[in-house]
């Protein structure tokens, strides 16, 4: 049937090209490229990149409106150039066929065939519509007597028809394909991110993109509850995040104990709703030069759904096969309506449910929790629950994610807005208190506790603009602003140093990060030398603040009680709430700051195989980050229709965060101490704090990046394209927290500056420069299975080496405390270096049989280490492959029903990390970009309409 149809097609094709291409007296003009536009056609706006012949007819096709007819089989590996602005539809064909040898015949007010001159009646089949897609529609009239119709071109009809994906992100001004992109960019729409079965858009991201690495938790505390991955082996905070073009705001929460990413200041990706997203673009090239502070690694660019009709829902609900744990349940839904003829509003939410995980095991009946009476057992040992570890896995959490995208031409001028708002709980289990515990105050917890906090965040963010054109130069007019609070409360604790009179339940503080942005671009091309010019310039005004507001004080009260244990001896409880050690008066506080930036980007295509481009940004920063004057080049040659080099260097920067400034807190980790485990009271100190300059402290400067990358996309044969880019990215100054500074010599300077000699310290500070070294591959290919079907292939690589380059000096007030304290240790270099997987494999494939669609991924993580300062503690674990995979079946043109397993195979890591027979955990390394706790299965339901 399908044979039939496109015969039939087919000969309608030819017949109107024939009369078309031929000029029959009763056609309407032939024109040749260069001449004076047809009267009467009106001035329309144009973005299309340079690219194939085949595929940019279609592209003109939908932007002009006009059907076009060309010549398939004599256009092989014909490209056009690029195109850009307000013209007639004719000045855009003129531009883009420039060189060609084609000729223009005008069929029909809204009709175009394409032919050569000298071109001969086209055989059978020969003949490829370029048009409206809509189902139905007639080809154009060709005046006259004669008209011959056809049905539109159908997609998947030929050989030819290879979908195209155009990217805006790395190139303002004028959208490219993702092959003719003079930097790599990776495209992934909302039904990648749909297939994946994750619970959001940062572990969606992890399984897709090669160089981009999530850990399963990046450490403790607020690290637990911040959605967090680093591109390139970079910090999170090291990659712009964009919405719709327009810079996010960052999270007030912090990566202030953690293992990977320590002390970064991310964007949470998980606060945005999966149902808003249409695609995300992801450049992996250094882009600061082009969009401002962040972009040392690359920019991700959130592209929002645009619809004017229609909507999809979905549910899914899953868990993990080992111990049935860790279920999660989310909701999604978008919906798109027209404003009259000339706009478009589109609503959305996600809801997401998520129980907790735990791993960890029963303590052995030998391990004591209570005081031994006399040197006897106490005989409640007998009865006591050995499972004492409840956190080690995932942590609890409820999130809502709303958001809107909207449009409306006024004629002429366009008001835009986009924004999303969010709330969310997590629940974060601390580690288990013993009875034995001196904090364990048998008044209260004779048999032990464990302390709770709770984290409720309230985030939105709104963006409004206008955007028209004026003397062919295309402006946009931005302003947005966006909020992050998160307020935190302590649950199931005590501060003991109050004795039984403590509360047990304390408010922490709250945390606030806000940014406003104000941005005014414009963007130009001009026909200069036969090619294309695109010129972008624009301004940029942000305010940032941060602060820090206090909690109860009895939080954080320095308490003096001690008491005497059924042995008769004298016990001392530590000071501060267990777990929920608040926010003091001296720790709050407000920071602002305001930044002025200028930019002019340039990108030229003299010729279709030819792209140049360069950016140079000036950034002004009111506080010590003062100005910044940085810049980029970029190229691509097309050295034939099939091989394209391309390569770009660029220097870049990040301003520290507000939160890198001021931010204190004391949360308990675990730290290895003279062989032993042992959890640790750290306090993150401000870096202008007495206590922390006392330790050598130093005020925050930028962090500066230099990066280099080149490459190669191969496309030797249709629907392949295969993408190959080395780089190297060296950061000076790089921003990091110091080692866990603990022991006697800084316990008596936190006293000396009125603080608890129950904790220990860190602080940030421009510690060391990095050396990023690396290489990706990303092959796209796609297939038909005769009349079966259809099957797509992805296949990535990255390797990954961060070496340190430089680590600061001791300064001069840690290093008279002695040989033993050192500003960077062994562990924190570890973590920049040995902590994440050096090498990804990525293999994906998507197979499309009649109604069923079975979508496969298997994913290979290298080797990973956990080096300690005590080598004899260090630890490795080994390469594991990771298989996912979803069978959908379309029930009905609305309904679709999916079941998929992620961890297909139930896959652990190596069991070999740091067992605590105290607490039962510690066999698994807790930054495993794959998890540890095991197979998750789900299902899913999904209704388009």
């Amino acid at each position: 049937m399908k044979s039939r149809k496109r015969t039939a097609l087919e000969l309608g094709c030819v017949a109107a090209s024939a009369l078309a291409a031929c000029s029959i007296p009763f056609t309407a003009h032939a024109s040749t490229i260069g001449s004076a536009s047809t009267p009467g056609q009106s001035a329309m706006d144009f973005a299309i990149p340079s690219q194939t012949l085949k595929t940019a007819m279609a592209v003109f096709s939908r932007q002009s409106g006009y059907q076009v007819l060309f010549p398939y089989d004599k256009v092989q590996g014909m490209r056009t150039k690029a195109v850009s602005g307000r013209m007639t539809p004719d000045e855009a064909l003129q531009r883009m066929l420039a060189g060609t040898g084609l000729k223009v015949n005008h069929a029909g007010p809204r009709g175009i065939a394409l032919s050569f001159a000298d071109m001969e009646r086209p055989a059978r089949g020969s003949v490829q519509l370029a048009g409206s897609e809509s189902a139905g529609s007639a080809a154009f009239p060709l005046t006259g007597q004669a008209t011959a119709a056809a049905a539109p071109y159908e997609a998947g009809n030929t050989k030819e028809d290879v979908p195209v994906d155009i990217v805006v992100t790395g190139s303002r001004g004028m959208p490219r394909t993702v092959a003719d992109s003079p930097t790599p960019v990776d495209v992934i729409s909302a039904k990648d991110l749909e297939k994946t079965g994750k619970p959001g858009l940062l572990a969606a991201l992890n399984t897709l993109v090669p160089s981009f690495n999530v850990p399963t938790r990046a450490g403790g505390g607020t690290s637990t509850v911040i959605s967090t991955g680093g591109l390139r082996g970079l910090n999170p905070d090291q990659t712009l995040i964009l919405v719709n073009g327009k810079r996010r705001h960052k999270t007030s929460l912090i990566n202030a104990v953690s293992s990977l990413y320590n002390g970064s200041v991310p964007v949470d990706l998980d606060l945005i709703p999966t149902s808003a997203v249409d695609h995300i673009e992801v450049l992996r090239d250094g882009a600061a030069a082009q969009y401002g502070s962040d972009a040392i690694a690359g920019v991700i660019n959130i592209i929002l759904k645009d619809k004017t009709s229609g909507g999809s829902a979905s549910f899914t609900a899953g868990q993990n096969m080992d111990r049935s744990d860790g279920e999660t349940y989310l909701a999604d839904a978008s919906l798109g309506v027209a404003l009259g003829d000339a706009g478009f509003a589109d609503v959305f939410v996600s809801a997401k449910k998520q129980s907790a995980s735990n791993r960890a095991r029963p303590i052995a009946d030998t391990v004591q929790l209570y005081t031994p009476i006399d040197g006897e057992t106490d005989p409640r040992e007998a009865t006591a629950d050995r499972l004492i570890t409840r956190n080690y896995g995932g942590f609890p959490a409820q999130a809502i994610n709303t958001g809107y995208n909207a449009a409306y031409d006024f004629g002429g001028v366009e008001l835009y807005s986009f924004g999303t708002f969010s709330q969310r709980k997590s629940e974060l289990d601390y580690t288990f208190r013993y009875p034995s515990n001196p904090n364990s105050l048998p008044e209260l917890y004779p048999n032990g506790f464990r302390p709770h906090r709770d984290i409720r965040e309230q985030d939105f963010e709104f963006t409004a603009g206008l955007r028209g054109e004026v003397s062919g130069w295309h402006w946009d007019l931005a302003t947005g602003f966006g909020k992050n609070r998160a307020r935190q409360t302590g649950s199931n604790t005590l501060n003991a140093s109050l004795g039984p009179t403590s509360p047990t339940s304390f408010y922490i503080g709250t945390l606030e990060s806000t940014e406003w942005k104000n941005t005014f671009d414009v963007t130009k091309g001009y026909a200069v030398g036969g090619g294309n010019l695109q010129v972008s310039a624009g301004l940029q005004f942000r305010r940032e603040t941060y602060s820090v507001i206090q909690g109860d004080e009895a939080s954080s009260a320095l308490g003096t009680y001690s008491y005497i244990d059924s042995n008769g001896v004298t016990r001392v409880p530590a000071t501060g709430a267990q777990a929920a050690n608040g926010f003091t008066a001296d720790d709050a506080g407000h920071l602002g700051r305001n930044n002025l930036g200028a930019y002019l980007d340039l990108a030229y295509d003299p010729t279709s195989a030819i792209t140049i481009g360069g950016a140079v940004r000036f950034e002004h920063y009111d506080d010590s980050s003062g100005d910044t004057l940085i810049a980029k080049l970029n190229g691509r040659y097309a050295v034939t229709p099939w091989l394209a080099l391309r390569g770009a260097v660029s220097t870049g920067f990040r301003a520290p965060g507000l939160a890198q400034q001021i931010y204190a807190t004391t949360t308990g980790q675990f730290r290895i101490i003279d062989g032993e485990q042992v959890r640790l009271q750290i306090k993150t100190l401000p870096v202008n704090s007495a206590a922390a300059i006392a330790l050598g402290s130093q005020p925050l400067k930028p962090e500066k990046s230099t990066n280099f990358s080149a490459g190669f996309v191969l496309t030797p044969i249709d629907r392949l394209t295969l993408t190959v880019d080395a780089y190297q990215i060296k950061v000076k100054d790089r921003i990091a927290i110091t080692s866990t500074l603990t022991g006697d010599a800084v316990s008596a300077i936190l006293v000396a500056n009125g603080l608890s000699p129950y904790i220990s310290a860190q602080y940030y500070t421009n510690a060391i420069d990095t050396r990023t070294r690396g290489i990706d591959v990303v092959a796209t290919y796609s297939h038909p299975l005769g009349d079966l079907g259809k099957m797509a292939w992805n296949i990535g690589y990255n390797y990954n080496k961060n070496i340190i380059t430089r680590i600061s000096d001791n300064p001069a007030e840690l290093a008279s405390l002695g040989p033993d304290y050192v500003l960077f240790d062994r562990v924190s270099q570890a973590n920049l270096t040995k902590n994440l997987p050096k090498t990804k494999l990525m293999l994906g494939n998507t197979t499309t049989i009649g109604d069923f669609t079975l979508n496969t991924r298997v994913v290979r993580y290298g080797t990973l280490a956990s080096l300690q300062n005590d080598t004899t503690r260090d630890r490795t674990f080994g390469a594991k492959w990771i298989t996912d995979a979803e069978l959908a079946w379309q029930a009905t043109e609305m309904v679709q029903i999916a079941v998929g397993a992620n961890n297909l195979f139930n896959v652990y890591p190596d069991e070999n990390g740091i067992y605590s027979a105290a607490y039962g955990a510690g066999m698994y390394p807790t930054t495993s970009p794959y998890g540890f706790t095991g197979g998750y299965y789900y299902g899913r339901v999904a209704l388009s309409f």
